[in-house]
């Protein structure tokens, strides 16, 4: 499972990049603007479940039972 995740934030982090580099020097149109966004909410998730698994693993205890928590949750950190 984990593995997966670092997998999956790899592959959200390439896709973010590649959005970035092909419109230095011009503004993103609205839908990638969108997508760069909806990418960035997607990591701040992954992340979290990543950290709280290992979190509880240090712990000793089962990091499975971690559940990805909602958008509004993890996005409400930073406020």
């Amino acid at each position: 499972m984990d593995e997966d995740l670092r997998h999956r934030i790899t592959e959200l982090v390439d896709e973010e990049h590649h959005l970035e580099r092909a419109h230095i020097g011009r503004r993103l149109s609205d839908d990638e603007r969108a997508r760069l966004d909806a990418l960035g909410v997607e990591l701040d998730r992954t992340w979290d479940l990543l950290r709280r698994r290992e979190a509880r693993r240090r712990a000793g205890q089962d990091p499975d039972t971690e559940q990805e928590r909602t958008t509004a949750v993890v996005e409400g950190y930073q406020q």
